[in-house]
This record gives C-alpha cells, sequence and structure tokens, in this order.
C-alpha cells in the first residue's frame, strides 16, 4: 500500500488515504489503513510491542485524501475534544452531477442510518432519531453537466456530503450508492478530503494540511 505521509511530528501523522481502503478493520478482512500504519510506524522507527495510533475521524471507503492520526494519548485526547466541538477545519472537493441553484450556500438537513443497510437518509426534523447535518459548499468551476464543489463540514454525519447533495439532485460523480440512477458502475467516486486545519495539540499553532486531488477523470476536466 502507498500511503504518502503529509506532515509528522512525535505527536500527530498526517496521511493521504488511498481509495478503496478501510480506515480501519471490517468485515471485508482486507489491509486497512490504521494496521497499516501502525506497522509502518513500527518499522521506521523500531519500535518494540504495540504502537499507540490514535483514530480521530473517519473517511468512507470509497474516498481518499487528508487524515489526521494521534500519535499520543495526549494527542488523541485533545483532538477528540476538538473534532467534537467542530474546531477542526475539514474542507472536501467533490464533483457533482448537475447544477446547484446557488454558487455558495448552507445546506441544513435531518439524517437517519439503517445500519443493517448501510444506508443513511434525509427525513423530518421531526423523525425520532434526525440528527442534524451541515455543510456549506462553494461552486469553483462548471462544466457541461458538471459542477466542481469546496464542501466545508460543520457536521460529521455518515455519508453526509453524499447524502446531502444527493437529496438535492446533484449526485456525486461515481457514487453507487446515492446516484446509481446516473452512474455507471465501476466509477470512482469524485470525493476528496482536501484539506485539514487545526490547533497543534502540544505547541498551539495552527496545522493546516492539504492533499492534491488525483490527476484523473473527472478531476482533470478542469
Amino acid at each position: 500500500m502507498n500511503v504518502p505521509v503529509l506532515f509528522e511530528d512525535n505527536h500527530l501523522l498526517f496521511v493521504e488515504k488511498p481509495v478503496n481502503v478501510p480506515v480501519q478493520e471490517d468485515s471485508s478482512r482486507d489491509m486497512d489503513l490504521l494496521t497499516f500504519l501502525k506497522e509502518d510506524i513500527k518499522i521506521r522507527y523500531n519500535k518494540p510491542g504495540n504502537v499507540y495510533l490514535g483514530l480521530l475521524h473517519r473517511l468512507d471507503r470509497p474516498v481518499g485524501g487528508v487524515m489526521v492520526f494521534a500519535k499520543t494519548s495526549k494527542a488523541a485526547s485533545r483532538l477528540s475534544d476538538a473534532f467534537r466541538t467542530h474546531s477542526v477545519t475539514r474542507k472536501y472537493l467533490a464533483v457533482v452531477r448537475g447544477k446547484l441553484p446557488k454558487k455558495q450556500d448552507v445546506l441544513v438537513d435531518y439524517l437517519v442510518k439503517d445500519a443493517k443497510k448501510n444506508m443513511v437518509y434525509s427525513v423530518e426534523s421531526t423523525h425520532k432519531e434526525a440528527k442534524k447535518a451541515i455543510l456549506e459548499y462553494k461552486v469553483i468551476h462548471s462544466k457541461g453537466d458538471f459542477s466542481l464543489l469546496s464542501v466545508q463540514l460543520h457536521t460529521g454525519r455518515p455519508h453526509q456530503i453524499r447524502v446531502q447533495l444527493a437529496a438535492r439532485g446533484t449526485p456525486l460523480f461515481g457514487d453507487q450508492k446515492y446516484g446509481k440512477a446516473v452512474n455507471q458502475p465501476c466509477q470512482q467516486i469524485a470525493l476528496w478530503s482536501h484539506s485539514l486545519t487545526l490547533i497543534h495539540p502540544t505547541k498551539k499553532e495552527e496545522i493546516h494540511v492539504t492533499s492534491p486531488t488525483p490527476n484523473e477523470y473527472p478531476w482533470n476536466i478542469w
């Protein structure tokens, strides 16, 4: 597995997650990113015993881009609080089919997850299991039937970007789960974790790490 390290110090590890790799072990038993990185640290630093690496957030298996892990329990505790209080700025790039009515907007929905089907649905706010989902988007480019968006999450619900955009009739390119009516089988979903900005857990300095999108279709049509 090729996992580029984007930034690393004694407390933090930022990497570029490959597409179609699970973040942690799942029923597929495929090699997951967390296990791989622990083994990589063990080898690179010749560490005896088990390696500590704290999982702070997740990306869906088909999604690639920047992720951050904690190398110490102190960093894990402080950054978990930062993610929980939405103090970490997470920005994504997404290619959607169709055009949104506004160049820039804040989308608010109420979502419910069906764990058995691993599907998320947009529901009324009065639904007893509904969780509020907020994202902000900006249209960067449009060409033909495609639009390139910059998306900032204000909440971290499962499949949030995919569901909220599909609910507006603009599903992500390649999304087989929420856009199967317009996407072809085997197309790679065009959603990329582009940047993370956070306050370093010990140095108290702002850290901003980016990951460029792949140089392939549909990213390279602009």
